[in-house]
């Protein structure tokens, strides 16, 4: 990924727990999060016993979601999502890889609702396991794309295709035309969203606009594979991308999530231009500042408070960058180490994965070296602190324990002969 040349704004600081995957106050990049249900209590288990229960678990869901019951298909596929996103455990998911890519297409081609969203997503979380590379068939991206434009699916459904397609191909693609083949096709769901032929705003349902955001932030992710001197190329030929005019008509949505996703896909085309033209679609940013200021300072008192909020420190970022280029920095922190990011190709990066694995985010920047690499962290380190901590702690458990032992003791006796003197 081309590093861009941006300046670096006021930072701030979000210091994730393992119970959570994002600070809503302290980062302004709208994301989507899933929560698959209770958490899996590690309890007091060494590493390894809680190693085997999560695999046992993990086992134990893939033959019940293959069962005729669709409730208990359907709640394995969620406990199944839950131990993935909690654990990183590749060996457990090679040996069962073409289990699990039979149960995703079987879920989706045959099943409803609910069960096929589940399916769908599980994809990534199986290319998140294991690295990626040749992971996902080519049948099972196709029934992806399939399910993902069929008007008799679930908008819910439709867009977990969506979010699926748009990382397992950010993960695994390295083929120009294949990239642009994949986001042509998002944009012929995310279109739906764009002005009528009367200019006035899309009439979509708010269902639907969750399915025009999802395709649109899978466009967007796909966008930062793309080398800036052939996007450049691309977008003036006004045939394989977007136009930024159409784009920016997006802002005008009625629905909260589409003109906080076309905000930031904005910031993305013109930081992913400008690397290449400094004067990138300069023509268009007088009628983009003046939306995105609009939307910046919107206290319209129709919209709910904390869209008004959340909407307002959004578009402050993207109208900072549009005049100054100067682009949020958020520092991700996770035991001793830190995730950085300073750029809008960053932070789609790191959105989109964080949504994938929710409250898992903290084990896999720390363990799963494929992921560190996609985000630039280097080699993962060593727990050579922690072990020893831990052993120390052990060592002066044992210590107080024989000392607490001892002094049981001969207090015992102490208070026997006291008791023998009375008597």
């Amino acid at each position: 990924m081309p590093k861009n040349k941006t300046k670096r704004g006021k930072g701030r600081l979000v210091d994730h727990s393992d119970d959570e995957s994002l600070n809503d106050n302290a980062s302004v990049i709208s994301m989507q999060s899933d929560d698959c249900g209770g958490s899996l209590e590690d309890g007091a288990d060494d590493i390894g016993s809680v190693t085997e229960r999560y695999e046992e678990k993990f086992v134990q869901a893939l033959e019940n979601a293959q069962e005729k019951s669709i409730q208990t298909r359907l709640g394995a596929l969620q406990a199944a999502c839950e131990i993935l996103m909690l654990r990183f455990m590749p060996d457990t998911v090679d040996d069962r890889k073409i289990t699990l890519i039979d149960i995703i297409e079987k879920a989706l081609r045959r099943g409803k609702g609910a069960e096929q969203a589940n399916a769908a997503k599980l994809a990534p979380l199986l290319s998140i396991q294991l690295a990626g590379d040749d992971i996902i068939p080519k049948g099972l991206n196709q029934t992806l794309i399939v399910t993902a434009q069929d008007n008799s699916v679930s908008y819910e459904a439709r867009a977990k295709c969506c979010t699926a397609l748009g990382l397992i191909n950010f993960l695994s693609e390295d083929n120009i035309g294949d990239i642009l083949s994949h986001m042509k096709n998002f944009e012929s769901i995310f279109c739906g969203s764009y002005l009528k032929g009367d200019h006035t705003p899309s009439s979509a349902s708010a269902e639907a606009a969750v399915l025009h955001s999802a395709a649109l932030g899978a466009w967007s992710l796909l966008l930062t594979l793309l080398p800036p001197g052939d996007f450049v190329s691309f977008m003036k030929e006004r045939t394989l991308l977007p136009t930024l005019p159409n784009l920016i008509g997006m802002l005008r949505s009625p629905h909260l999530e589409v003109r906080m996703t076309a905000g930031e896909a904005i910031a993305l085309v013109l930081e992913c231009g400008r690397i290449h033209d400094e004067d990138f679609m300069d023509e268009h940013l007088p009628d983009l500042i003046d939306m995105t200021k609009q939307l910046a300072t919107d206290s319209q008192k129709f919209r709910a408070k904390r869209d008004r909020k959340t909407q307002r420190a959004t578009f402050r970022d993207v109208l900072r960058y549009i005049e100054d280029e100067i682009s949020p920095e958020i520092n991700v922190r996770f035991g001793k180490e830190t995730l950085v990011l300073n750029t809008w190709s960053m932070h789609h990066q790191y959105t989109a994965v964080c949504s994938a694995i929710g409250s898992g985010i903290n084990v896999h920047l720390a363990e799963n070296d494929f992921l560190r690499d996609v985000l630039q962290l280097g080699e993962k380190l060593l727990p050579i602190g922690n072990v020893a901590s831990k052993q120390s702690k052990l060592e002066k458990h044992l210590i107080n324990a024989a000392a607490f032992k001892a002094r049981t003791i001969s207090r015992s006796k102490n208070r026997d002969k006291r008791s023998a003197v009375i008597n």
